[in-house]
Order: structure tokens, then C-alpha cells, then sequence
């Protein structure tokens, strides 16, 4: 891919292109408590802005980088300069200022996709070591709990995954694991994960589907746009990732795990999935009334019910009032909790748009704090 020639340039196109979860996916604008306050009075403008300031807020999906993370998934020195630029390696005071200036109590963190679950063989089981603790020996030590943390695994080896796993929980204290999209063309349906499922149901710690990029025939099939003449620099990778694609890639995640019964061999795993459900709100009743039929005979309980009993789900970069209600529609407001996605969404923009947010208190609680708490036996 050529280098884009002026800086200014890269950074206007990195706006514009790899903030996943904002500019790309045009959420971070609050799309739904705006509109609510250019049709009230400015006595409602006024309740709104006041309301639940005093909302305590757990994010669930706020990420990290590495110079060298960076290093090994960016696409160009381009790429990382932007990255660098909103703050994706920063996990000191900075980043701590913020979450003050947004109330953000806590943040789990987690490593930016598709960290090092495509590196294989000991090179990758030791690169996610290092990540881990560098997490504890760093943030999680400078800042003693403003900071959580998923495991980052060497999914390629999945045992060698599975026990890291459980060093980092039963040592370090973390709180699960997240993944990020198909790991070598399979997905954790497959049977080679079973360790890694079998570990974390054991540890009673959760697995958060986070996205990642599409394998390259995949990626050809559906995405490639080389011969179109309507074709920008990053518009393919948007398409396939933030723009588009690989929100679609996780609902198929979560629909082959159930379908491929994932839950009834390990009936206590439970996962979570970001970005208000990556669409499930959407077709929630097409799958389960469609798919539903045709497993009746192979699955233990009804189809729809593992979303209820296996499933969790996080507003990351998702600030819109309409997508939650959807969601709340068919998940119970008990399994869904808040997260802003930062740095690729605006943290004070998450948190101011939840408060305002017209759900009653007790809703709110469970969403922005409670609910986390609860999964993860953390307090605030």
C-alpha cells in the first residue's frame, strides 16, 4: 500500500478512516440524546444535562497498544503514527484524566485487534506474556484500580492460551480474555479452542468476542474493490472492519457457537460481545425464528434462550438511545453493561450520553456499574 505523501493528509484520512467506532462508523456524535434536546424546552435541556451525574461508570471495552503491538498489526508507519496520536499506547496520567473529566471509574482494558493471536509457537505465548504483565508491572500498578484487564492469549497455541489464561486470572487478578475475530481461519467453535473454553469456564471467567479482519479470500470475495474507479486509499479496510464487516463477523461467531453447541458442552461459559450486539438487536428475531426450527433436535434448550443464559453485551462506540432500546427489547437489562471504546469513540461523550439516557435509575445502575460488578467481582 503506498504511504500517504503529506502528514496533515494521514491525519485527516486517519479521522476519517481508522477511527473505528467513531468517524467511521459515525456513532460518536451521539446520534440520538441530541436529537431528544433539539425538540425539548430549556427546562428539559436543563433536567437532561443534570441528570445522574453522580452515575458511577466500569467501561468493559476501552483498549491499548504497544509500540510494539502496533508494530506487528498496523498496516503502514502511517498507521501508526495515528494510532499513536489519539492515545492508543498511553496508559498513564493522561489517559487517567480523561476517564476523571468522563467519570469513568474503572477501565478494563484490552489489547488492540488482533493483538497476538495470530503469532504462533513461542514467540506469540511469550509476546502475550509480556503484555500481561506488562499491564500489572505498569498501569494496574501506577494507578491501583482505575485499571482492569482481559487476558491477552497466544491463541495459535491453544493450551499454552488456556494456562496463560489461568496464570493471568489466578496471579494478576484479570478478569477473562478477549479475542478478536477468527484466530487462523476457525473460530471458537472449533474443536482445537476447546482448552481455552474448557479454562476459562472453570476459572468462571468470561471470553469478550471482540472483532478482527477477515481472512484474505474472505476479504477478496466480499470487500476488495481494487477495480472499482469509486476507490479511496483504506476504503477496503474500513469496509471489511469498523465500516462494516467484521461487526457481521462476530454475530456469525456467536451464532456458530451456539448452533454448533458450544453451550451444551460447556453450559456455564459465558461471553460477551460489544458494539450494542453487533446487529443481534436487528435480526434477533429473524435468527432465533428461523434458525430456531431447524435446531429443535440438535440443541438442549431453544435457540434463543443461550443469548439469555450465555451472553453478555457492552454499548461500546454505540451511543444511540434507539439501538438500546432495541436491544433491552429482547436481552435483559441484567446482561447488558456500559463501555465506550475509547480511544476509538470519546469517553466524556459515552458517559454524558448514558446519563441522559431516560431508563429508570435502577436500569441505569445495572448498565453503567452494577451489572460489571457482579460478572466480575469488581467495585467501583
Amino acid at each position: 500500500m503506498k504511504p500517504i505523501a503529506k502528514p496533515q493528509k494521514n491525519l485527516v484520512m486517519g479521522r476519517r478512516n481508522f477511527l473505528s467506532g467513531a468517524a467511521a462508523l459515525g456513532v460518536g456524535a451521539g446520534l440520538s440524546a441530541p436529537a431528544i434536546i433539539s425538540r425539548a424546552s430549556a427546562q428539559e435541556i436543563s433536567e437532561i444535562a443534570l441528570r445522574d451525574q453522580d452515575l458511577p461508570f466500569i467501561g468493559v471495552e476501552e483498549t491499548f497498544s504497544t509500540p510494539d503491538l502496533m508494530a506487528l498489526n498496523s498496516i503502514n508507519q502511517d498507521h501508526i503514527d495515528f494510532l499513536t496520536e489519539i492515545g492508543l499506547a498511553d496508559l498513564g496520567r493522561a489517559r487517567v484524566d480523561l476517564m476523571d473529566q468522563a467519570g469513568l471509574n474503572i477501565a478494563i482494558l484490552s489489547a488492540h485487534t488482533p493483538a497476538v493471536q495470530n503469532v504462533p509457537g513461542q514467540e506469540g505465548i511469550d509476546f502475550a506474556y509480556r503484555l500481561n504483565k506488562g499491564l500489572v508491572d505498569g498501569p494496574m500498578a501506577a494507578h491501583p484500580g482505575r485499571f482492569q484487564a482481559f487476558a491477552t492469549l497466544p491463541l495459535q497455541s491453544p493450551q499454552a492460551a488456556a494456562d496463560e489464561l489461568e496464570r493471568a486470572v489466578r496471579e494478576d487478578g484479570f478478569l477473562g480474555v478477549l479475542t478478536n475475530g477468527h484466530i487462523g481461519k476457525k473460530f471458537l467453535d472449533h474443536p482445537d479452542f476447546e482448552p481455552v473454553l474448557a479454562r476459562a469456564e472453570a476459572l468462571n471467567v468470561p471470553i469478550y468476542l471482540h472483532p478482527g479482519y477477515p481472512a484474505d479470500e474472505v476479504f477478496q470475495i466480499y470487500y476488495d474493490t481494487t477495480r472499482s474507479e469509486y476507490k479511496e486509499e483504506y476504503q477496503d479496510y474500513i469496509f471489511s472492519g469498523s465500516g462494516y464487516g467484521w461487526h457481521q463477523e462476530v454475530l456469525t461467531q456467536c451464532v456458530r457457537m451456539i448452533i454448533y453447541g458450544v453451550f451444551d458442552r460447556f453450559p456455564k461459559l459465558q461471553i460477551i460481545v460489544g458494539h450494542m450486539g453487533e446487529g443481534l438487536p436487528f435480526y434477533y428475531e429473524r435468527i432465533v425464528n428461523d434458525l430456531g426450527g431447524s435446531t429443535e433436535n440438535s440443541l438442549k434448550k431453544p435457540l434463543g434462550q443461550y443469548f439469555q443464559d450465555n451472553f453478555w453485551f457492552t454499548t461500546s462506540a454505540f451511543f444511540q438511545d434507539d439501538l438500546l432500546h432495541l436491544l433491552l427489547k429482547y436481552i435483559s437489562v441484567d446482561r447488558l453493561m456500559f463501555a465506550t471504546d475509547y480511544p476509538f469513540a470519546d469517553m466524556k461523550e459515552g458517559t454524558d450520553w448514558f446519563r441522559a439516557v431516560d431508563l429508570p435509575r435502577e436500569a441505569k445502575e445495572k448498565i453503567a456499574f452494577r451489572n460489571a460488578e457482579k460478572l466480575f467481582g469488581i467495585k467501583v
